[in-house]
């Protein structure tokens, strides 16, 4: 029974309530921080400017002003607000090695990160009904996807990713105050990576996470291809080879964009989950970059396929581009 009793008391005094924790950054590549700064923050410049330039252009292009931009605008939002959350903290770590982060800050990263990958995907729902009524049902898109509709629906998916990741920070905040260390062997402030480092019941919080994955993404990601299912079945039904190419058309860059959202994910995930034996570094990187690719390749995607896109910005460049009479 002393042993027992000593044992308790030894653990409970390894255990501390932190004011703050500590980032590895990429842990077993530190030395090479100041070398990694380069493509990270090459590729967070890129998220920056492309996403930037879609809100630009579909704010000066009244074309444009159609629901699937609108999804798009929203879209660029939620790549800015998610690459901003990380990478200028991992860049000041690179840099400066200021690996330190307070706790309210690291519960703040935390939730942005979780709540607009969840808003993320909500859109991407959102898109998936958008295309299929288009397809489905044209002649009334226009009055079932108006403006006040596509306002609610991007409502609607930030609400749900308040509502489902608001509770993870509260969770860590009333439940587990005390730590067995201060080092998160992340890059950011991910809820796994924090409810691991946590002395007492982890269960609630660890069910709580897996449910809400649950719920966005399988659950989404049913639902959109439901939807693509029916819209399929409408795109066979047309008369014409090119009619039915045409149609399936639409879809590219929204088919594109989701595969950029989930399959990071799904390699993450299944890295994570069954790779025991890739190296920690590699976990991390791939974290990382599924945070980074989809605010990348986003803009490129939607840029490529729309032809008004391609065109507005090309008549911007030819604008920049001209003399100017003096």
């Amino acid at each position: 029974m002393c042993a027992i009793l000593l044992s308790m008391f030894i653990a409970n005094n390894a255990c501390s309530v932190p004011s703050s924790f500590w980032l590895r950054g990429i842990p077993g590549l530190e030395s090479l921080h100041i070398w990694l700064s380069i493509p990270f923050g090459s590729m967070y410049l890129v998220a920056l400017v492309g996403n930037v330039i879609i809100l630009a252009v579909v704010k000066m292009e009244h074309s444009l002003h159609q629901p699937m931009y609108f999804f798009l605008c929203m879209l660029a939002v939620i790549d800015l607000v998610l690459s901003t959350s990380t990478m200028p903290k991992l860049l000041a770590i690179f840099w400066f090695g200021a690996q330190n982060i307070s706790l309210d800050a690291c519960l703040a990263q935390m939730f942005f990160i979780h709540c607009f990958a969840t808003v993320e995907s909500g859109i991407f729902l959102a898109m998936a009904f958008d295309r299929y009524v288009a397809i489905c049902d044209p002649l009334h898109h226009t009055s079932v996807l108006t403006h006040a509709v596509v306002g609610h629906l991007g409502l609607a998916a930030l609400l749900r990713g308040v509502l489902y990741i608001g509770p993870l920070p509260l969770l860590i905040r009333l439940r587990l105050p005390l730590y067995r260390t201060r080092v998160i062997t992340h890059s950011y402030c991910e809820h796994m990576a924090v409810v691991s480092l946590a002395c007492g019941d982890t269960r609630v919080n660890n069910l709580y996470g897996m449910g809400i994955g649950f719920l966005v993404l399988i659950l989404d990601s049913l639902a959109i291809a439901a939807s693509y299912v029916m819209i399929f079945r409408a795109v066979l039904s047309l008369a014409t080879h090119d009619a039915r190419f045409k149609t399936l058309g639409t879809c590219g860059s929204h088919i594109c964009a989701i595969l950029v959202f989930y399959i990071p994910i799904a390699v993450s995930s299944l890295t994570h989950r069954f790779g025991h034996r890739v190296p920690p570094h590699i976990h991390i990187l791939l974290a990382n970059l599924y945070l980074l690719i989809p605010p990348i390749l986003n803009p490129v995607v939607y840029a490529v396929r729309t032809k008004q896109i391609r065109e507005r910005l090309l008549h911007i460049l030819k604008a920049g581009t001209q003399p100017r009479d003096i």
